[in-house]
Order: structure tokens, then sequence, then C-alpha cells
């Protein structure tokens, strides 16, 4: 028995022992080893205050400051540490309801887990932020984290100069997860673009928290803090003057001008209609006003410098001429009987606006008089030549001349998602005519028509290469970093580079353009582009313009296109203006354009151009055609919504009464009363919608949905 005991209390000495050895050992580790719990507890007494950098400041030519920045600030939510928490008192402060807030924290945790800050909501109004300050300490888990914001003090810049938004899963995937929830980073724009220039470095500060959730003081005295790096500024081409401007002659208009430094390729001004102020994608309503501006029909968002495709029309005919003269099928003497039409091809089309009287006798007066026949022919000589060949070898010879002009190419602008236009290949022919067509068959790409394609930015780019002679530099908005390095050099060396790209063409040829660009301004089609003391050389462009509309194709009003450069012996500007269905070139695109010109060459309008400013900026010529788009699209949306969610409240207001309801049964009908006789109902006939296009009323039977509607 004894000899039992004594084996039973060896046991449990040995049990204690080892308990002992085991807390003993797992105080070093903790003391020693790990900084696990250490990490914990400074979790709960110390913050994380992330210190947001000032981004780079964006200058124009002038050294103007066309982007800045100002101070707001996000609240900020560690769900973990949101405890015995008033929320509808929260809920008021913020004016929003408890669903929200819980749809947020849940957010919160589901995009940056439970430990971690996240944004609650951004940018705070100062109303709202002073409100906050005032009861920080009833809310756990919540802290304001300052943030330097945009301010754009000319209003303008919108399109190209893009925003900024926090950054999403994708972005951080991108980054290698560089950037961190809650950082910024460029949408769009030069901000999308220089985003590595423009960003600079967050910085850190380690907060005390005392037991109230309030930040009292820095954790050893800021040893561990590092400083925010503020990014480097861009000094750009932009004159912030001739962008106003652009802007303001774009007001209630949808198109595009693009102004350029023919000598560097550098953008004067890019402006995009419809206009917007960039103030609206900032500060605490840009959520709002960008979901707005995307469910527009009439895309405010869209930059259509670089993405709006347009056939060139007649702006395309200086090309067409100079690729004619460089293959050799024609001089600068060549004339063409043109009685008004075009008949070599049996059709008699295209027409010619000016008939007779020698209009096209040789290529200055043909330009000048902008005759259509004369450059359908043109472009089937070149087409046809047979030095080439064939026909498809002439063809693609002729491609290559226009990806050479920069057309259906991108050029590689500093702007995200520009548009190469389109210039059609003998592959697309085949597929389309099944390979029996010739030139005949697209005679109007001698015009700017068929499948042709371009976009502004690529018109005023090919007008710097007729006005430099043959060479361009890549239109591009940024002309040097602060504190270039060496390591800037990959991002601007593109720019820098001079394009030969048809130096190979004689002088003879190009003094034969120009001369006949010229004519176009002092006895042509474009008169109003002229400046008194400087020579312009410009073209007119009347494109032809289609939509779908109710499963209609119609024909709006011809687009009003212009292209021009000056002064003609030293170029110093080249202007390229779009804007749709508004009608000939000379009307609207061509005072654009000298009004651009005349501001940036004398830093002055006259009065004429001081009045068409006021006449044009204040005439409205949105295509009436956005209504109904804008309807069908809203009505649509609403109808599917009502569908997936079967909720109609969006749908009611595009009904104009709602069914009738069934008449219930009476009791005597219930129980097989005879039913009163009634009469033959009249058949009702077909309702009809109306709606107006640029140039008729259509009228067609309502559909079943529309009945509604």
């Amino acid at each position: 028995m004894s000899v039992f005991n004594k084996s039973r209390s060896y046991i449990i000495r040995i049990i204690f022992l080892s308990v002992f050895i085991i807390i003993i050992a797992q105080l070093a580790n903790l003391q020693l080893v790990s900084n696990k719990y250490l990490e914990l507890a400074k979790n709960n007494a110390v913050f994380q205050k992330i210190l947001y950098p000032e981004r780079g400041i964006i200058f124009d030519r002038n050294g103007k400051a066309v982007l800045n920045n100002t101070i707001m600030f996000d609240l900020m939510v560690t769900p973990a540490e949101v405890k015995n928490f008033d929320t509808l008192a929260f809920c008021n402060l913020l004016q929003i309801d408890t669903a929200e807030f819980r749809t947020r924290i849940v957010n919160a945790i589901i995009k940056n887990s439970r430990v971690r800050p996240s944004i609650f909501h951004s940018l705070l109004t100062p109303e709202m932020q002073a409100r906050f300050e005032e009861n920080s300490w009833r809310f756990p888990g919540f802290v304001l984290q300052q943030r330097p914001v945009r301010t754009y003090p000319y209003n303008v810049g919108a399109h190209i100069l893009g925003y900024i938004s926090e950054v999403d899963a994708k972005d951080i995937e991108r980054s290698a997860s560089f950037y961190r929830m809650g950082d910024y980073v460029g949408k769009n724009g030069l901000e999308y673009t220089y985003e590595k220039v423009l960003m600079g470095q967050r910085g850190v500060q380690y907060m005390i928290k005392d037991n109230k959730n309030r930040l009292v003081g820095h954790y050893e005295n800021g040893e561990f803090d590092t400083t925010a790096v503020a990014g480097r500024g861009l000094k750009t081409h932009l004159d912030v003057d001739l962008q106003v401007l652009a802007e303001k002659l774009l007001n209630n208009k949808v198109g595009s001008v693009v102004a350029l430094d023919p000598k560097t390729g550098g953008i004067l001004a890019m402006a995009s209609g419809p206009v917007f102020n960039p103030n609206d994608l900032t500060g605490p309503d840009k959520n709002a006003n960008y979901a707005k501006m995307v469910l527009n029909v009439r895309a405010p968002l869209l930059n259509r410098g670089i993405k709006g495709r347009y056939p060139p029309g007649s702006t395309f005919k200086p090309l067409g001429g100079l690729v004619a003269l460089d293959e050799g099928v024609i001089t600068p003497s060549y004339g063409y009987a043109c009685p008004g039409r075009y008949y070599g091809c049996g059709a008699g089309k295209p027409a010619c606006t000016h008939s007779g009287g020698g209009h096209a006798a040789n290529l200055r007066l043909a330009i000048a008089n902008s005759c259509n026949s004369y450059f359908v022919q043109v472009y089937r000589m070149a087409v046809d030549n047979p030095r080439m060949g064939n026909m498809r070898k002439g063809y693609e010879g002729w491609e290559t001349y226009m990806h050479k002009f920069g057309l259906g190419v991108r050029l590689g602008v500093d702007l995200p998602s520009e548009d190469k236009g389109n210039i059609p290949t003998v592959a697309v022919y085949d597929k389309e005519y099944r390979g029996s067509w010739n030139s005949c068959t697209n005679l109007t790409l001698g015009i700017g028509q068929d499948k042709m394609l371009a976009t502004p930015l690529q018109l005023a780019n090919a007008m710097s290469i007729i006005a430099n002679k043959g060479y361009y530099y890549i239109p591009h908005f940024v002309d040097s970093i602060d504190g270039e390095t060496a390591a800037d050099a990959p991002i601007l060396a593109k720019y820098r580079e001079k394009h030969a790209v048809l130096t190979h063409i004689s002088d003879t040829a190009y003094n034969a353009i120009i001369n006949g660009m010229n004519d176009v301004v002092t006895r042509g089609t474009a008169r109003v582009a002229m400046i008194p003391g400087i020579d312009v050389c410009a073209k007119t462009g009347t494109a032809e313009n289609y939509t779908i509309l109710d499963r209609r194709r119609i024909k709006l009003k011809d687009n009003s296109m212009f292209v021009c450069f000056a002064p003609k012996d030293n170029p110093k500007i080249a202007v390229a203006v779009a804007v749709e269905n508004a009608g000939y070139g000379a009307t609207w695109a061509g005072p654009i354009a000298r009004i651009l010109m005349e501001k940036y060459l004398l830093d002055s309008l006259t009065n004429k151009s001081k009045a068409d400013l006021e006449r044009i900026s204040n005439t409205n010529l949105m295509p009436s055609y956005y209504d109904r788009l804008q309807y069908i699209t809203d009505s649509t949306r609403a109808e599917q919504w009502a569908k997936i969610r079967k909720d109609s409240t969006q749908l009611r207001r595009y009904l104009k009464g709602s069914p009738k309801a069934a008449p219930k049964k009476d009791s005597a009908q219930a129980q097989g009363a005879p039913k009163p006789a009634q009469k033959p109902q009249q058949k009702k006939p077909a309702a009809l919608i109306t709606f107006i296009t640029e140039d008729r009323k259509y009228r067609r039977p309502v559909t079943v949905f529309e009945e509604f509607i």
C-alpha cells in the first residue's frame, strides 16, 4: 500500500513539474520571442493613422495650376472596435438609416477584415465633420482621416485631367498589394497615366488612444512615425485660357475640339461636349454625380476628342490629294470636268455642292471649292494605279498612307482608352462583298465617308503633318515633370521623338495642298475662318450622320467638321472641330476654330469673334433625338428593374395609368344569377406614337409595353 502511495505521489509531482515547466516556457516565449500579444496590446491602445500625401499639381504652359489640392476628411471604421454603441444617435448624426449602417459595416469587414480601418463615409461635408468631432467620444471604432482632395480653379478639363477614387480589389491586385484599402488612385485621364508621378508616398503616425477612444498623443514621442512625401507636379502644353474658351463654345453641344502645336505635338486644348464641371467628380457628392452621368445617353463622361468616331467628310480631301500627288497619278495642274455629279461609276453619285465654271480645273481650285467628283476620281486613280500591280495592292498601298497620316491607328496620346478610328482593310471588303469589289464599291472613301472614321485628335494630327510637310510628334499633354530624373526619361521619351513619316513627299506637292487650303479661307468654302493679318489654311467638312431609333435607321442633320492650321508659313496651331448634327462645316465648326486660333495667336478677340462667341456658346445644338433615346433607355431600365426586383416604383413614373382591375363578382352573380347583357365593344383604333427627329416626324403603332408609358 505504501509502495502504491509513493508511486502515486511521484506521478503527481511529475504532472505539477511539467505544468510549471510549460508555464515558464510560454512566459519566456511571450516575453523574449513572440510579440503577438504586444501587437494586440498596441492595437488596443495605439491607432495607426495613415498620412495621405498631397498629389502632384498639374500646371498649364504658363504655370497656372489647372488643378490643386484641398483637405477633407473620411470617416474610418474598425469594425472590431465598434462596441457599446448608440447606433440610432450615430445614424441621426450622419443622416443614414440603420439598415445602411449595417450594410456599410458588413462591406468594411468583407473588404478589409474586422481589425483594419476602412472608409465608412468618404469626404464628409464640413458640417458633418464638425458634428462628428463634437461627438466622436461616443462612437468607439470611428475616427476621422485627413484626405487631400482635388479642386479645379478654372472648372475645366474634366475629360483630360480625369479623377481620383478609392482603390478597389482589382487595383490592389494589379499593384501587387502596393495599394491598401483607403488609398486613392487616378482612375482616368492624366491622373491615371501619370499616377506614379502624381501619387507621392504615404506616411504613418502611431497615436495613443485613451479609454474614451480619443487620440491623445504620439506613441513613443513619434519615434516610429514616417512622413508623407508629396507627389511631383506636371507642366503641360495645355493653355488653360484656350481650354476655358473651347469648353464654353461646346456648351449644349455634342462634339469635340482639339488644338495642337504642330512643332511639338503638345496639346493646347481638348474639349468634349457635353461638357461638365470636374468638381462634380470630387467631394461628398461625387458618387451621385457620377451615377447620373453614367446613365445619361448623351455620354458626358466620354472624351470625344480621343474616342469620338466621325466620318471626316471633306476635311479628308487634302490628304487624298497629297496621296495622289505622291503616287504620281496627278499633278497640281490636273483638272476634272465636273458637271455637278460623278459619273465615273455610272450612278451619278456623289453629287457636288458646286458645279460648272471650272471649279475643279486644278487641284488648288478643287480643294477651294471642295469638289466631290474630283476627289472621288483622285481616290480611284490612286487605288487603281497600274504601277501597283492590281487594285487590291493599290488599296493596301493607300491604306498604308492613311496609317502614316495617323488614321486607323492609335497615336499614343498620354490619355487612356484612345480609339483608333477605322480605315477598312481589304479583308473587310472581301468579307462583305465576297471578294467581288473594286474602287467604285468604296469610292466615297475619297471624300472621307464610306467606312472611314477618325477622331478629332487624329484629324488635328493629320493637319500637323501637312503643316510640317511630313513629320509630327505624338500628341501629348505633359511637357515636363517636376524634378525630372533619368528614371523619368522613358515616360516622356516617345513624346520627344520626331516621326518623319511623309517627309519624302516633295515641297511642290505640299505647297499645292497648303495653297489650296489657304484658298479655302480666302475665296472658298471657309471664308468664315479669316483672321486679319494671318494666313489661315483650312478645310470644311459636312458628313452625313445616321442613328438607329425605335428600330429605324434615321438620317440626322449632318455633322459639322472643320480642320485648319495657321499661320500658313510658320504654323503654330492646328485645330480640328466636330459638332454633331449641326449642319455645314462653315456654319458652326468653322467659327469655333477661328475663335480659338485668334485667341491663341493674337491673345485677344476681334469684335466679330466676341459676338460669335456669345452667339455660339448660347446656342443649344443638342440633337433632339436624345430626348427620345433617354426616355426609351430609362423606361427599359425601369421595366427590367421591376421584373428583377418585383418593385415597380421606378416604372410608375413612365405609366400614364395602371391597368383597371377586374370588377368583383357580387353575391347574386356568384349564385348563378343571369348576367346583364353587354354592349358589343368597338375595336379601338391602334394608338400612334409620335417622335421628332432632326428632319421629320415619325408615327408608328404603340407597342404593348408602351401602352403603359
